[in-house]
């Protein structure tokens, strides 16, 4: 709709300025009731781009990014320059035409158009959606309704429709998919206010439109179940789950399944759910780690050793602190392990209601990358929202802080493919409560003895179990058809479930196919998998692989070879991509054949695993069959990938980052991916972790790739707090440079291990690899990256309360940004000096330097140097009792924080904003302050934002009671404010 009529916007909301742009559909821009010319498209590009930037400036290669890509014309300026101009024309005529500000202007960093309050309907819709979801959580559930139905009735189609470009298309993109969320929340609130068969008729034009999203199956099934269409809500449970296994080849999730469950069962709770209950029911919130793998759905026989685990929960050991299932087999692999825990598992989650946590150890992964307990430590305490900062640095800690989050709670944890004990032992509770499940090939015997777990030994099916199996998968009737056949497959599979379902994969994929040929197949390449009790555990896996592998076509067949070559644990897409070297298409074909012949599984959306057999057999395909050359470019290719990929996420995430190198050209057919802006960048480096870490530790041969990548990841790992892994990645870093004799990477690896020692509070191994580095720079003659490894030394001792010491080390680093010229870094570093000066009491000197930092930085428009600076001006000037300067300076860089995006040290700094205004009984400042450093932590998801809401408390209890006088200028304050524990200034970012 064309927003309803430009008076419709009034009409909910009276207090709309005159002049009003939409976005939420074509651009308009209104003056009262009239829509202006806006120009031609290009023009009109501009504007949408700046009116999505609202109150942000908008650089000028920002801007030609924006609206050309990576293909600008050669009068870029100049086409934005006239672009802006008739712009301002359209939008303001009566301005004259050099005005330095107005509702478009250009700022010291930028194009910045500056709207009123509500002139901008995606403003106005994302404040409905606040207040929907304030009143939401404060249970008026109506007005909450009314408030999405009006925000969503802004919507008059795709976000700026009929304009095209990079930074349009991803906005409209990011924006639609926040649509369709806002319209699956309002629909869970008509569900929950009573609103059901009106709903049908939206709900399926919806789930036609958007097929792949589960949430509107369960909305829809809820509401046809609540107006008493059962039979139809399980038959949209039944078309979705079609759809995702033939479009994507995986099963409905669990939230989804539950919801089948229960309407089954008519469960009562499902007729008048509360709004929460709604939310769990379509997968809106998940309060409790819910972590379980989708379990097999024709799961078959196994009734003894079921009726053995559940003993374990109803039986004489119920009451057992520890109950540790071992399921185990000599040869293991294809027996079923985790599809029998996985199972069971389901099956008893309700005795587990504060969760089930979940984790594939990798204990038998043939790259040898086992997982550490301390990565699967860390994995469930972020699955009970541990963040970062609140991460212990030693393992032991880590260990008890997860023992405690269970200590007291009933919470099933499932620990899928372990080594040994060791791998297991710090991932038991200590308390009462919990059950652990644990899979291996080897029994555990120790934690048998020491842990008093009970054992299940699993064994191969029996011939009725494997011929239900074979029915269920292929078929009744025609299992019925040809018994003699089924009963060789039987044989000659040696009733090992993972071979039986490969077996019946190939058989449903090509229904033609008689049983008899397949058995026959099957014989002719030696299929009996009696094997996996001897020592040569994959010879009879292996013939069974390669009669599937053999009816690939030629591209699939090299996919799953390239695969093979792959480090592990898992590959996205576009990595895929680069690892074949061959277009994208052609790769989706073939992956989508791999998938079909269940030859890969897709773990998550996206990423693709290779069972531990699966991946052995490729690897030996692919040496068996290719070239050393050949595999050495697929490696190469793949590495390239990753290493450019890291780069520009890093570029990304940290802006203000030196780059000491640069990296070579990407080799042909590599495309890198490259994250658009900091979220995308840290979600790119979260979900290729593991995979980067993997890289690492096995790229054998590709010492220059091994440490630029670890350098690459340096910045992530220090962001996310992931210490240990910024640590280890750096030591494999350092061997590869000195595998290559090249001192420069020797020295930069040196620097940067030293520095996440710091962070390890290892202080003398911090020191020994700064002072490496040091003298590796001087051989080098680089004097700033001397400099900047004195930083690093002036950040350790800091650490350590060693003011003295640290001043010493940033005055040398002073000289030598001045011997190299640098005066960015020689700005910097008088800034650290007059912070330390200021530790050290000497607040005059420290406010001298720190003022000559502040011209310098000026003069060469380091305006994060600027900001950085007056955060510490603001700290001295605090000290020496001048009020006004401290606080006109902490706002300055606020202001300078605020233009440069940088959030976190914008709230950092207006909290000592606030404490300063406290500290000279200025408290209603003070609390203006902090709430604003509150709201950007609170975006932010920072733990710091305890600290902040308690200082407001505080504040607010000691003003109930004491009434003081104001503080006279320059009179020394009465509470000092906190000193942050290190410096801003990031001078010693070699890295």
């Amino acid at each position: 709709m064309e927003f309803c009529c430009p008076g419709g916007w009034k009409m909910n909301y009276p207090d709309v300025p005159a002049l009003r742009f939409g976005v939420l559909g074509p651009l308009r821009v209104w003056r009262g009731e009239t829509v202006l010319d806006l120009g031609p498209v290009q023009q009109r590009v501009v504007l949408a781009v700046l009116a999505l930037q609202a109150g942000r400036p908008v650089g000028r290669q920002q801007m030609i990014n924006a609206v050309w890509g990576d293909a600008p014309p050669r009068n870029a300026v100049n086409l934005v320059q006239r672009h802006v101009s008739g712009l301002r024309r359209v939008l303001e005529p009566e301005r004259p035409g050099h005005a330095p500000s107005g509702l478009l202007a250009w700022t010291e960093v930028g194009y910045q158009l500056t709207l009123p309050k509500r002139a901008l309907d995606l403003d106005v819709f994302e404040g409905g959606l606040s207040r929907a979801r304030a009143a939401r959580a404060g249970g008026q559930l109506q007005e909450a309704a009314e408030a999405l139905h009006s925000a969503l009735g802004l919507w008059r189609g795709p976000v700026c429709d009929g304009l095209s470009s990079p930074f349009l298309d991803a906005q409209a993109d990011r924006l639609d998919e926040s649509r369709i969320s806002v319209l699956e929340e309002r629909i869970e609130l008509d569900l929950a206010i009573g609103v059901h068969a009106d709903l049908i008729a939206e709900l399926r034009d919806l789930v036609a439109e958007y097929p792949l999203r589960e949430r509107l199956y369960g909305l829809l099934m809820l509401a046809l179940y609540r107006v008493g269409r059962q039979a139809d809500a399980l038959t949209v449970f039944r078309d979705a789950r079609r759809h995702l296994h033939d479009e994507l080849g995986v099963e409905p999730g669990a939230a989804l399944q539950q919801l089948h469950q229960q309407i089954l069962a008519a469960d009562p709770e499902l007729v008048a759910a509360a709004p929460a209950e709604v939310g769990a029911m379509t997968g809106t919130r998940r309060p409790l780690p819910v972590q379980l793998p989708h379990q097999i759905p024709d799961f078959t026989g196994r009734h003894a050793e079921l009726d053995q685990l559940d003993a374990l929960v109803t039986g004489p050991h119920e009451n057992i602190g520890i109950s540790v299932v071992i399921t185990s087999i000599a040869g293991t692999a294809g027996v079923g392990k985790t599809a029998l825990a996985v199972h069971w598992a389901h099956r008893i989650s309700k005795e587990f209601p504060d969760g089930q946590l979940y984790v594939n150890l990798r204990g038998f992964d043939p790259t040898g990358s086992a997982m550490k307990p301390a990565e699967a430590i860390r994995g469930f305490l972020d699955a009970f929202g541990v963040t970062p900062q609140q991460l212990p640095t030693s393992l032991e800690a880590q260990a008890a802080l997860y023992r405690s989050l269970l200590a007291g709670r009933r919470v099933l944890i499932l620990l899928d493919n372990a080594a040994d004990e060791d791998q297991v032992r710090p991932l038991l509770p200590g308390s009462p409560g919990c059950l652990v499940i644990v899979t291996s090939r080897n029994e555990l015997r120790g934690l048998i003895v020491t842990e008093g777990a009970q054992p299940v030994l699993l064994d191969l099916m029996s011939v009725p179990e494997a011929r239900q199996l074979l029915s269920r998968r292929i078929g009744v009737s025609r299992v019925d058809a040809e018994t003699q056949a089924v009963d060789s497959i039987i044989a000659l599979s040696a009733r090992l479930p993972l071979a039986l379902m490969l077996v019946a994969a190939r058989a449903a994929t090509h229904p033609g196919f008689s049983l008899s040929a397949l058995a026959a197949e099957l014989s002719e390449a030696g299929g009996s998998l009696d094997a996996f009790d001897s020592e040569d555990q994959a010879t009879n896996v292996r013939a069974v692989f390669s009669w599937s592998y053999q009816r690939l076509s030629v591209s699939g067949q090299r996919l799953f070879r390239l695969l093979g070559l792959h480090f592990g644990p898992d590959i996205s897409t576009p990595a895929m991509i680069s690892l074949a070297g061959m277009p994208k298409e052609q790769v989706r074909h073939a992956l989508a054949e791999l998938t079909r012949a269940h030859l890969v599984s897709e773990r998550i959306l996206g990423r693709f695993a290779f069972h531990d057999l699966l991946r052995a057999y490729a690897t030996e395909v692919a040496y068996t069959h290719d070239p050393e050359e050949y595999r050495y470019a697929a490696r190469y290719r793949v590495l390239d990938h990753y290493l450019h990929s890291a780069y520009r996420a890093d570029e990304v995430l940290h802006r203000y980052r030196d780059r000491p190198f640069t990296l070579a050209d990407t080799s042909p057919g590599v495309t890198p991916e490259s994250p658009a802006d900091q979220k995308q960048a840290l979600a790119w480096f979260e979900s290729e972790r593991a995979v980067l870490l993997a890289t690492l530790r096995q790229a054998t041969g590709f010492d220059s790739h091994i440490w630029q990548l670890a350098w690459a990841l340096a910045s992530y790992f220090e962001y996310q707090g992931h210490r240990r892994d910024w640590r280890d990645s750096q030591t494999i870093a350092l061997e590869a440079s000195r595998r290559l004799s090249d001192k420069q990477a020797q020295a930069l690896s040196h620097a940067l291990l030293g520095r996440a020692l710091v962070q390890l509070s290892s202080y003398d191994p911090a020191r020994t690899h700064l002072q490496h580095a040091l003298d590796m720079f001087g051989e080098l003659g680089d004097n700033a990256s001397q400099a900047y490894a004195h930083h690093s030394l002036a950040r350790m001792l800091e650490r350590q309360g060693l003011y003295s010491e640290a001043l010493a080390h940033v005055r040398q680093a002073l000289t030598l940004f001045k011997a190299a010229g640098d005066d960015i870094g020689r700005a910097r570093a008088l800034n650290a000096v007059g912070w330390f000066h200021a530790q050290l009491g000497d607040h005059t000197q420290a406010l001298d330097c720190c003022q000559q930092a502040l011209d310098l930085q000026r003069e060469i428009d380091d305006g994060f140097g600027q900001a950085e600076t007056y955060d510490s001006l603001g700290y001295v000037h605090g000290h020496l009792g001048h009020q006004q300067e401290a606080t006109t300076c902490y706002q300055q860089a606020v202001n300078l924080f605020y233009e440069l995006g940088d959030r976190y040290n914008e709230a950092d700094t207006l909290v000592a904003l606030g404490d300063t205004h406290q500290a000279f009984r200025d408290s209603e400042s003070a609390r203006i302050a902090w709430q604003r450093a509150l709201a950007i932590l609170e975006q932010l998801d920072h733990p710091r934002a305890d600290s902040v809401r308690a200082r407001m408390r505080e504040s607010r209890e000691s003003n109930e009671y004491v009434t003081s006088p104001p503080v006279q200028a320059n009179a020394r304050p009465t509470r000092l404010p906190q000193v942050p524990h290190l410096y801003k200034n990031r001078g010693d970012d070699i890295s």
